[in-house]
């Protein structure tokens, strides 16, 4: 006849494996669209670290890894952003990375830049959901050349 068990006889699950969100890090000077990116890329399934200033992502850069790096082009100079995003760039690790612009037509003088409206939420979770697939794949690509 099977006795009932007490909760300490219950049988134990192994420990799961929490959940490894993709880190992004959102670098914008405007409180109110880096607040509402911060929470729209979240509700997307991102963990969302974010910089109001150039300085302040080259530090966060310096001490944290992500997969992807979404910077304003123009913060506390016109070429802050693009600053951020050579520095990520320089990283070991590799980071995607893309400008954040609301500006349709205008292009900034760099070489191929992706440039991300936060105009269309579905299709800027898209394209970082894109951004940070396609980093996995060359992280990959390197690692088989490698080995």
């Amino acid at each position: 006849m099977a006795t009932p068990t007490t909760m300490s006889e219950s049988p134990r699950k192994p420990p799961s494996k929490e959940l490894e969100l993709a880190r992004v890090l959102l670098v914008d000077d405007d409180l109110t669209s880096r607040l509402t990116l911060k929470a729209v890329l979240e509700a997307g399934g991102y963990f969302v670290d974010a910089a109001a200033s150039a300085a302040e992502a080259v530090g966060k850069l310096d001490e944290q890894q992500y997969e992807l790096v979404l910077s304003d082009l123009q913060m506390e100079s016109p070429e802050a952003g693009l600053k951020v995003l050579a520095h990520a760039r320089l990283m070991d690790y590799k980071p995607a990375t893309a400008i954040l612009t609301t500006y349709r037509n205008r292009r900034p003088d760099v070489r191929r830049p992706v440039l991300i409206s936060p105009e269309d939420l579905p299709e800027l979770l898209g394209k970082v959901a894109d951004l940070i697939s396609h980093r996995a794949a060359r992280m990959v690509e390197r690692q088989l050349r490698q080995a």
